[in-house]
């Protein structure tokens, strides 16, 4: 039985059979690989593709990671953070252009504490109430989790970043630790949430066994949703001089990824589309069925670096909607306007 029908099947591959699926220079295998994962979205999700509308509420973030461009050392970045108001004009841009689902993303912003944030929630699907509220605003303790729960929303990302302890300390300073995160993703579990999670590829010191680990932790977690995206460097960061992961294996990775979880929402990140022009496309045949445009206003756009030349400065809303629609159509997809609830 070749490795990806036992992966098909079983879910999970020993160490050596994950390493040879993400390095094989078998073009066969390869393709095969691809196959079945487009064979598995195509039949869970019909061709369509689902749009979450991005609003990066602020750049402020009390953590300093190595790779992250938000980090609180990095003297270089202007601050900004978005009012409510911008908040809502964003949700009724997003609502007009067909978009039922809003992520509500940023740093680990003190000011975003939970009375702020259980009040733009509430706001928002008092407003919305066909539409589901995403979140991604890092590690929180339980009782801000619940309270925003209770606020009304309820899908929360919190990628781990990587599942081997050693890696995890190479990218963050001693005071953060990975136990920490496994907790909060739980705790996100136990609570009820839709919960995504998610790594880097190609991060500094990452080493091809790791992934291994990120996958059987995945599998133990079972998420709603796993966003995976190449590693690119950011000129303020310790790690500037740093290698891009690879378009490559981040494709096979979703592929994986899909196999493994044939129900999950993945999304085709916005750093593939900062690697190569038609990127997020690529993510979608490579098994990826989200994609997330962003409703953050044009100026502050920029001013979310994560790392270096983002591409997901857009512009105008209606004409890059129109290329991305474009592009999928041309493999026979379409983006859906649809909540696009996780059914597994």
């Amino acid at each position: 039985m070749d490795l990806v029908t036992r992966l098909a099947r079983e879910g999970i591959l020993t160490e050596p059979e994950f390493t040879e699926l993400i390095t094989t220079e078998d073009e066969g295998l390869r393709s095969y690989l691809f196959q079945v994962s487009q064979h598995l979205t195509d039949q869970h999700f019909h061709h369509k593709v689902y749009i979450r509308g991005l609003i990066e509420l602020t750049n402020h973030c009390q953590r300093d990671c190595f790779y992250c461009g938000l980090r609180c050392s990095n003297k270089n970045i202007q601050r900004y953070r978005l009012s409510k108001e911008a908040v809502l004009s964003c949700c009724r841009t997003g609502y007009a252009n067909g978009f039922r689902t809003f992520v509500l993303q940023g740093g680990e912003d003190l000011y975003f504490n939970d009375q702020v944030m259980c009040d733009l929630v509430s706001t928002i699907k008092s407003q919305y109430p066909d539409c589901a509220i995403t979140l991604s605003l890092g590690e929180r303790s339980y009782r801000s989790y619940k309270a925003l729960f209770e606020a009304g929303a309820t899908r929360y990302l919190l990628r781990h970043e990587t599942a081997d302890s050693l890696h995890y300390s190479r990218l963050h300073p001693p005071s953060y630790s990975l136990p920490k995160r496994e907790e909060c993703l739980k705790n996100l579990k136990a609570i009820g949430y839709q919960v995504g999670t998610g790594f880097m590829v190609g991060s500094p010191y990452q080493l091809v066994e790791y992934y291994t680990k990120d996958l059987e932790f995945i599998r133990e977690l079972d998420p709603a949703m796993v966003g995976i995206g190449p590693f690119i460097p950011h000129k303020d960061t310790p790690f500037r001089n740093q290698p891009s992961g690879t378009i490559e294996a981040t494709l096979r990775l979703i592929a994986i990824l899909r196999i493994m979880l044939p129900s999950a929402n993945i999304p085709s990140t916005t750093a593939l589309g900062t690697l190569h022009p038609d990127g997020r496309v690529h993510g979608i045949l490579a098994g990826a069925n989200v994609l997330m445009p962003n409703l953050t206003p044009v100026d502050q756009q920029a001013l979310y670096s994560l790392y270096n030349k983002k591409a997901s400065v857009d512009g105008a809303l209606t004409a890059n909607m129109e290329l991305l629609n474009n592009q999928l159509s041309t493999y026979g997809y379409q983006m859906t306007v649809d909540r696009g609830d996780y059914k597994g």
